[in-house]
């Protein structure tokens, strides 16, 4: 694939792409688990905590490549020898550069407001941003579920085992969502529910200790596809609680979510070694103490994120007693509002004005 060079030389781009709390039926939405689980669905919600890509046409053929969040650059004479080299530092953009070879020299920019590995699908959230800057930097129309496909699959190539599919949709469309997996595809459903009933109830904390979902993930895989009764027996179990939480979102009882969200992370930390850890449960503990209703780890566990269900008038004291045990809040809140693209002038200087620097793109901890 290769864009309009005239077209190229003339437009910069922007995309923009929130993360997600996930609220129940993880894993199994990598495939095929979910084809052993008949009804299985995802549930989970949009944040205001974005991922962006930039890119910006550069004279010649040169290849830059920068993360603000990880303060990484690096650079390349040309596309050939981007694609020819075995070691680099933004495999993401790396792999989907060799997807869309786009023509000529350019620079492409990445942030993430996430913080590293938290669990909120940062890394999923990013690859749709950066999916979507260069379908529209090399002048290829491709719809959401296009987009979707080849993000995830590249993202594969990236960490090298199988990813699930939930991540993409929040990114795609923002919302609270219910994503189907099914034999025929997977199907997105908006829930309608107003944002502010999830804002004045969840409370979402980072517990510093970064995690990677791809082993966790992986070693449940294995487990499930091997024949592993106990681990099959969790996921109907899972798959049961995730339809029972899709409706319970639906109809806002905020109980029956409490409850579901307690049993589900029961489950799961039988699934495998690691999933908790000791920082997780003492920060659990510490908020279920200050009125929390129920609590979870996102995304696979073993670190990263942990979303709070609380009373709206218990939520501050909740947030005030995770902050003792040294985890941070963050003030996020549901993003309504999904993938976002922008094109500019061709003039740098007046891009970077536009957007936003390395300090502002990251999310404070408080």
């Amino acid at each position: 694939m290769s864009a309009n060079a005239s077209r190229r030389t003339e437009i910069s781009c922007q995309a923009e792409a929130p993360c997600r709390v996930d609220l129940a039926g993880g894993t199994l939405d990598i495939w095929p688990l979910y084809l052993f689980h008949p009804g299985a669905v995802t549930v989970n919600f949009a944040i205001n905590v974005l991922t962006r890509c930039r890119i910006t046409p550069l004279a010649g053929k040169r290849i830059r490549l920068v993360s603000i969040d990880t303060r990484r650059e690096e650079e390349f004479a040309s596309l050939d020898e981007l694609c020819s080299a075995r070691k680099y530092k933004h495999g993401l953009a790396v792999q989907l550069l060799r997807f869309f070879v786009p023509e000529g020299g350019l620079e492409l920019e990445t942030n993430s407001e996430s913080p590293a590995g938290a669990g909120i699908s940062g890394s999923s959230a990013l690859m749709i941003a950066t999916t979507a800057a260069l379908a529209e930097f090399t002048g290829q129309k491709l719809a959401h579920e296009q987009i979707r496909v080849i993000a995830q699959n590249v993202e594969a190539q990236v960490i090298r085992v199988p990813t699930g599919c939930q991540d993409y949709y929040p990114a795609l469309y923002g919302g609270v969502n219910a994503i189907h997996l099914d034999p025929d595809g997977i199907h997105r459903e908006a829930i309608g529910i107003a944002a502010e009933e999830i804002d004045h109830r969840f409370v979402l904390a980072y517990t510093g200790a970064p995690r990677q979902s791809g082993i966790n993930n992986w070693e449940v895989f294995k487990a499930h596809i091997s024949g592993d009764r106990r681990i099959f027996r969790n996921f109907e179990r899972i798959s049961q609680i995730a339809q029972s939480m899709h409706r319970a979102v639906a109809q806002a009882d905020w109980q029956n979510v409490a409850r579901l969200m307690r049993e589900e992370w029961k489950l799961r930390k039988t699934n495998a070694p690691g999933i908790t850890t000791p920082l997780i449960e003492k920060v659990v503990s510490a908020a279920v103490q200050s009125g929390a209703l129920s609590a979870k780890v996102c995304g696979a566990g073993g670190g990263g994120c942990v979303v709070f269900l609380t009373e709206p008038e218990s939520r501050e004291k909740v947030a005030e007693a995770i902050r003792k045990t040294g985890c941070h809040v963050l003030p996020a809140k549901v993003a309504t509002e999904g993938l976002r693209i922008s094109s500019f002038g061709s003039r740098i200087d007046k891009l970077r004005a536009n957007s936003t620097d390395g300090q502002k793109g990251t999310v404070k901890l408080v």
